[in-house]
């Protein structure tokens, strides 16, 4: 039986963080579904499209990588994609807090899905895809923040100055 988890999130954007992340869970799971939530309530900063087309351009070369949209819970959309797992990075103790109250409701509810949670490597536990859109949105230079596969002219419409 394969393991498959599920790494949900809005990814608005995708950061080194994430990237780090699942190319760890990749190490324990056989395949990792990388849930972009959809929430028509909210306006994201990149549009749903541009965020699947930057996830799918970082991971092209990774067929273990599926990236689809969802607008359901979480367990149930693991479940109705065969994952027994939900995968989650913990950057802080408040992190911690917030994610095991999660976890523990999502396994009330579905008691076949567990999370599996991932220490962010130091260097990463400050950077947020919010801290990425404030960057940007004041014309900054977010790049090592980012993904270095994405063109970050492409994705955020100006080119960053080198300083």
């Amino acid at each position: 039986m394969k393991k498959i988890a599920v790494f949900p999130g809005s990814f608005d954007p995708l950061t080194v963080g994430h990237e780090s992340l699942i190319n760890r869970g990749l190490e324990i799971f056989d395949k990792i579904i990388i849930a972009v939530g959809v929430n028509s309530e909210k306006r994201g900063f990149l549009p749903i499209e541009k965020r699947l087309e930057l996830i799918k351009t970082v991971f092209k070369s990774q067929e273990r990588v599926i990236v689809k949209t969802y607008s359901n819970l979480t367990v149930d959309f693991c479940i109705e994609n065969g994952a027994t797992h939900i995968l989650r990075g913990l950057r802080t103790s408040a992190d911690f807090e917030y994610e095991r109250a999660i976890a523990q409701v999502n396994r009330l509810m579905k008691p076949e899905v567990d999370s599996i949670f991932l220490l962010s490597h130091p260097e990463y536990s400050s950077v947020s895809s919010s801290l990425v859109r404030e960057i940007v949105h004041y014309k900054g230079d977010a790049r090592k923040f980012l993904p270095s596969s994405i063109d970050f002219e492409y994705f955020f419409g100006y080119k960053p100055e080198n300083k």
